[in-house]
């Protein structure tokens, strides 16, 4: 088995949020910390915020921050909306399965069985559990506080 680069990214844009809780976290800067492409994480962070785990923000100052409280957010949730679309093997999609098995094959119900206690055990873990007192994550995916403009006026 095998996770998408999509649902990789996923978590990874997730974690950064949620080490930097409270603050916007710009594209380019998920991209640069996760060692990711910033078009595969345009598409991810599009499905993330349509599902409302993150909220994005648009413009100059734009950017993405959580959507709802990292103890919240499921990991199993985030895997299967990203991973539901992709059938784990042909037996799984009707359409397309041209198995000459599949009349007679007990597999599929094991890879069934098996699958369900993998989401299952994804299910019982948060996305705070993934960061909360983890240093060495917080180590990696910290930005630095940002700088606030100071405006100078000229005499």
């Amino acid at each position: 088995m095998r996770l998408t680069i999509r649902t990789n990214l996923a978590l990874r844009a997730l974690m950064m949020c949620a080490v930097n809780d409270g603050r916007t976290v710009r594209k380019h800067e998920i991209a640069e910390a996760c060692n990711a492409s910033e078009n595969h994480l345009a598409q991810v962070i599009n499905t993330l915020g349509q599902l409302d785990f993150v909220q994005t923000v648009r413009g100059r100052h734009g950017g993405l921050r959580l959507g709802v409280p990292m103890n919240k957010i499921n990991v199993g949730a985030v895997f299967r909306a990203f991973e539901a679309g992709v059938p784990f093997a042909e037996c799984f999609e009707p359409k397309s399965n041209t198995c000459p098995l599949t009349g007679s094959c007990l597999l599929r119900r094991a890879l069934v069985s098996a699958l369900e206690a993998f989401y299952g055990s994804l299910d019982r873990i948060s996305l705070a559990d993934l960061v909360e007192d983890n240093a060495g994550l917080t180590r990696l995916l910290a930005l630095q506080p940002e700088r606030t403009q100071l405006a100078f006026a000229c005499p």
